[in-house]
C-alpha cells in the first residue's frame, strides 16, 4: 500500500540534504563552550546558521536565540516578559497554538496577570480595531500575543500592521510564526515585531530544533540557568547537528521558497476542487480555502459526523489530522473549531485538516478525494 502523508502542518520530512549536513556536524564532537580548537570548530558552526537565519530576517545575530522548539520559544518568552519586563496584563486571542494558551493562562492563575482575549468572527480573523480599543483602555505594562498564521485554518494577521499598532501604545508584541517562519519572507527590519518563533521540522528540518528571535535590548532573561550558552539567554551544551540541519533546511527554504510557494499553491486549489466534486456539501473553515490564507494548510469541513474518519483514512495510508497535532488525540474538539463553529455544526459535521509541501503531488489529493467520496457514500 502506497502511503500519502497530508500532514505537513504537523511536520514535514526531513530533506536529504539536511540530514547529510547533520550528519557531517555530527562528526564534529567538541563542546561549543570548550575554548580549545574542537570547541571552537563546533562553536563556527553554530554562529554560521546565526549569522546566516540573521541575514534572512534582516536583523542582528545577538537576536537569533536557538532553542528546543517553537514551543520553547513561545514559553521563555511569554513567561520572561512578564516576570523580567513588568507585563501585568496580555492581549492574546482563543485561537492561540496550546503552547500560547496554556502559557498564558499559567501567567494569569499563578502571576494574576490580566488577559484580555480578542474574540474572532466566524471567519477566524481578528479584527484590528478590537485591539486598538483594548490598547487604549489601560496604561498597564501590555504584551500582545497573536500568531502569524494559524496551525488549522491557516487565517494569517498582518504582521506589521499590528506591529505597528503595539508600537503606538507602548505595547510589546509577540508573535507564534512557527507555521509561517521559511515559508514566507519576513523581514523584520520592516516588521516592528519584538518576538517570535520557529520550530525547524516545519520547513524539512529537524525536530528539537528552532529559535527565538528576541529584538536587542528587550531586557528578556533566561528560564533555564546554569552557564552563558546563547547569550546567557538558554543555558545547556547546544545541539550543534540540530542546529546546522535548522541553517541547512532555512537556506532550502529560502532558496526555493518561489518554487515551493507556486507549487503548494496549486496543490491547495486543486485539493479544494476534488474535495468540493467528491463530497457534496463539504465547507472549507475560516479562510482556509482563499489565497490571503496561508497556502500550506486547508481545513475541511465535512458534511456527516465521523470521529473516527483519522483512523479511516489511516487505515488506507492517508495520514491527516483532524485539529492540530497538538490536539488530534482529543475526542473533544478544538479550540479553533469551538470559536468558529456552532452547537448544531458541531455534532453533525467533522473537521479535517489537510496540510501540503513541496512533495505534494495531484495523484496523492485524488487518494484522498477518492476515499473520501468513499467514506461519505457510506454514512450520508
Amino acid at each position: 500500500m502506497k502511503k500519502v502523508y497530508l500532514d505537513n502542518a504537523a511536520t514535514t520530512p526531513i530533506a536529504d540534504q539536511v540530514i547529510t549536513e547533520m550528519v557531517a556536524a555530527m562528526k564534529n564532537f567538541g563542546n561549543p563552550s570548550s575554548t580549545h580548537s574542537f570547541g571552537q570548530e563546533a562553536k563556527i558552526l553554530i554562529e554560521n546558521v546565526r549569522r546566516k537565519i540573521a541575514d534572512y530576517l534582516r536583523v542582528s545575530p545577538a537576536e537569533i536565540i536557538f532553542t528546543s522548539c517553537g514551543t520553547e520559544s513561545n514559553n521563555m518568552i511569554i513567561k520572561s516578559c512578564v516576570r523580567n519586563l513588568g507585563v501585568t496584563r496580555i492581549i492574546t486571542s482563543p485561537i492561540e497554538h496550546k503552547c500560547v494558551a496554556e502559557t498564558v493562562a499559567e501567567m494569569k492563575n499563578r502571576k494574576n496577570v490580566e488577559v484580555v482575549y480578542l474574540r474572532p468572527d466566524k471567519k477566524g480573523d481578528i479584527d484590528l480595531v478590537q485591539l486598538e480599543e483594548v490598547l487604549k483602555q489601560s496604561d498597564a505594562k501590555t504584551l500582545v500575543s497573536l500568531m502569524h498564521a494559524n496551525n488549522e485554518i491557516g487565517n494569517m494577521i498582518d504582521l506589521k500592521k499590528v506591529a505597528t499598532i503595539c508600537k503606538e501604545f507602548n505595547a510589546l508584541f509577540h508573535s507564534d510564526t512557527v507555521q509561517s517562519m521559511a515559508h514566507m519572507d519576513l523581514d523584520f527590519s520592516d516588521i516592528p515585531v519584538d518576538f517570535a518563533s520557529c520550530s525547524a521540522h516545519k520547513f524539512h528540518g529537524p525536530k528539537g530544533s528552532g529559535f527565538a528571535f528576541i529584538r536587542k535590548s528587550s531586557g528578556l532573561k533566561a528560564l533555564i540557568t546554569g552557564g552563558p550558552q546563547e547569550r546567557s539567554l538558554r543555558a545547556g551544551t547546544e545541539n550543534v547537528a540540530g542546529i546546522v540541519g535548522l541553517g541547512a533546511a532555512m537556506e532550502l527554504a529560502m532558496k526555493h521558497m518561489k518554487e515551493y510557494s507556486e507549487h503548494i499553491i496549486q496543490i491547495k486549489d486543486y485539493a479544494v476542487k476534488r474535495i468540493s466534486e467528491s463530497v457534496p456539501g463539504v465547507k472549507f473553515n475560516g479562510r482556509s480555502s482563499e489565497h490571503s490564507s496561508l497556502y500550506t494548510v486547508l481545513s475541511v469541513l465535512l458534511p456527516f459526523k465521523d470521529p473516527m474518519i483519522g483512523m479511516k483514512l489511516d487505515m488506507q495510508g492517508i495520514a491527516v489530522s483532524q485539529g492540530s497535532a497538538c490536539s488530534s488525540g482529543a475526542s473533544k474538539p478544538s479550540m479553533v473549531m469551538l470559536m468558529l463553529l456552532n452547537d448544531e455544526e458541531l455534532n453533525t459535521t467533522t473537521p479535517l485538516r489537510v496540510s501540503f509541501s513541496h512533495l505534494t503531488t495531484t495523484d496523492e489529493i485524488d487518494v484522498l478525494a477518492d476515499a473520501l467520496q468513499k467514506i461519505a457514500e457510506v454514512i450520508i
